[in-house]
């Protein structure tokens, strides 16, 4: 198992402000997603990407607006990152901001694919979500190629262009609106997420940077990022002694807390900062060990229940009826005739 991937909240600002603009329950749509206002306050508080990426579409549906994401992409300011969109804007050259903004993009989310390639006359700029399994994503596509192009422009002038501009999702009703903004051909049913600039635009200097600001700025981002790894660390640790303890003895956060030698409080206050708690944790664990044992023949529905911490075979028989929809007998049976 490895971390969940997450996303700053900060990000969820501009979505709630069109929601509750519109008067549209963004209270309710937030609790569909298991989420909340009072998270989301924190804007370096941490939420699972896959959450984000719902509700970003639940939003478009909500406000019966595709074209959403590429409204607030196209309005996104250097500031609107934090830290990170500061010493963005403060680079020579558009190859030297995105660099950085390549480098340092797990401050503001995980699980991304976000980097750049060199050919002879142009470069792309490529992103994507990693998972495959989150999607639909369009929404999120577009605010991010959007924004790419926004903060050229606000970096080199409003008439910046980029050569073409691909998409992984497929075409679109708006694809006008999207020819409108970006001003260049586009491709939908892409590999990826991509933006193709001339190396002429990408290589021009467009300012004197200050390199003493640039320094204050890249070290609190390098300060940012060493906290997300910290994150992803306490989460992987957690992970880990429950993949140990499980069947052996009780998962408390007390027992776990010690082992990992920090206080009971420090550790829920991480684990919520990663977006994630003991709880959602070991229910994942027992879930995928579940799903892989079941299918086996040879290992009887107790001796499961007994290695994942259950005190007895009922109780395992509703937990992973809750979790697949169906009963661990039934489940065998479909993975042995498969």
């Amino acid at each position: 198992m490895t971390g969940i991937a997450t996303i700053r909240a900060s990000i969820f600002q501009p979505l709630l402000h069109e929601l509750d603009r519109k008067n549209r329950d963004a209270g309710g749509l937030l609790a569909a997603h298991g989420l909340s206002r009072r998270h989301l306050e924190d804007p370096y508080a941490a939420v699972p990407i896959a959450r984000y990426i719902a509700f970003f579409e639940g939003a478009a549906r909500l406000l019966d607006d595709q074209t959403l994401g590429l409204r607030l992409g196209s309005s996104i300011k250097p500031v609107d990152l934090g830290p990170l969109g500061l010493l963005f804007s403060a680079a020579p050259t558009l190859r030297k901001a995105f660099a950085r903004m390549f480098e340092f993009v797990s401050v503001l989310q995980g699980a991304t694919q976000a980097g750049m390639q060199r050919q002879e006359d142009f470069t792309s700029l490529i992103y994507q979500i990693e998972d495959p399994a989150i999607w639909p994503r369009a929404q999120d596509s577009e605010l991010t190629v959007a924004g790419i192009c926004r903060l050229s422009r606000f970096c080199v002038g409003s008439s910046w262009r980029p050569l073409e501009v691909h998409f992984e999702h497929d075409e679109p009703p708006h694809r006008a609106a999207l020819e409108r903004f970006f001003q260049a051909p586009i491709r939908f049913g892409q590999p990826t997420n991509r933006v193709l600039v001339s190396n002429a635009d990408f290589d021009r200097p467009f300012q004197i940077e200050d390199r003493g600001l640039s320094l204050i700025l890249e070290r609190h981002v390098r300060d940012l990022l060493a906290e997300r790894r910290q994150e992803a660390d306490i989460v992987q640790g957690v992970e880990k002694l429950i993949g140990l303890s499980l069947g052996q003895e009780p998962v408390t956060i007390e027992r776990l807390a010690a082992d990992l030698r920090i206080s009971p409080r420090t550790l829920q206050r991480r684990l919520q900062q990663a977006g994630t708690s003991v709880r959602q944790l070991l229910r994942a664990h027992r879930r995928t060990m579940a799903e892989a044992r079941i299918a086996s023949p040879h290992i009887s529905q107790e001796a499961i229940a007994h290695g994942l911490g259950y005190s007895d075979g009922t109780a395992f028989w509703r937990a992973f009826k809750g979790w697949t929809g169906t009963t661990p007998t039934e489940f065998r049976r479909r993975s042995v005739k498969g």
